[in-house]
């Protein structure tokens, strides 16, 4: 795969790779136009494939990069040996706000693992899919100390209703700091309108 698109200043690698995501993660990779990619990161199309090969070069190192950054800059950073739920949730939701206020579309990478058309990018995302470490959700959820439910509750049920619950006012929230401007404050109210969403969850869910 082409790299040399690594070797260029920060500013224009990620005005690349950033459109290229948005694109990618917008209309998959069979509808993505590269030329909307280029006009958006603000760099010619010969230019662009003069650094990237292709547009499956572009598409596989969009996938590579922002899955590393992923781990690296999430994952990783994860505090497991947390075995409250809602404070691991807490954590994991603050790291992802954090990234979104960079990569506006980092949370939607997993679009970009949808079959195509072309059996050879669809060879190399399943081998990327073999090779990946544990979802997320399955992290998220291992190891919890599940002795903090209410006695007498289904936590496994529990459990799943956490997730859809977190999922929709995570979404909305995240939806709402991919905004262009989007300032220190904007952030500071998430933060609070998130642990209260979360201090419910722990009245409802949590004995005492």
């Amino acid at each position: 795969m082409p790299t040399g698109l690594m070797d260029l200043e920060p500013e224009r690698r990620d005005a690349v790779l950033t459109a290229a995501l948005g694109e990618f993660a917008a209309r998959g990779y069979d509808a993505a136009s590269t030329n909307v990619i280029a006009r958006e990161a603000g760099i010619s199309k010969a230019l662009m494939f003069h650094y990237v090969g292709s547009k499956q070069g572009l598409f596989l190192l969009v996938c590579d990069y922002f899955a590393a950054l992923l781990e690296r800059e999430y994952f990783s950073l994860m505090d497991y040996s947390q075995t409250d739920l809602l404070e691991r949730l807490r954590q994991s939701y603050r790291l992802q706000m954090g990234l979104v206020r960079r990569y506006s579309q980092i949370l939607e990478l997993h679009r970009l693992f949808a079959p195509t058309k072309s059996e050879e990018v669809n060879r190399e995302l399943r081998k990327r899919a073999s090779e990946a470490p544990a979802s997320c959700d399955e992290r998220l959820f291992a190891g919890i100390d599940e002795t903090k439910f209410r006695k007498g509750l289904d936590v496994e049920r529990c459990k799943q209703l956490i997730l859809w619950s977190n999922v929709g006012f995570a979404n909305q929230i995240l939806d709402e700091l991919r905004g262009e401007r989007v300032s220190n404050q904007d952030y500071d109210q998430a933060f609070s309108t998130l642990d209260a969403y979360l201090d419910e969850l722990r009245r409802a869910f949590y004995g005492d």
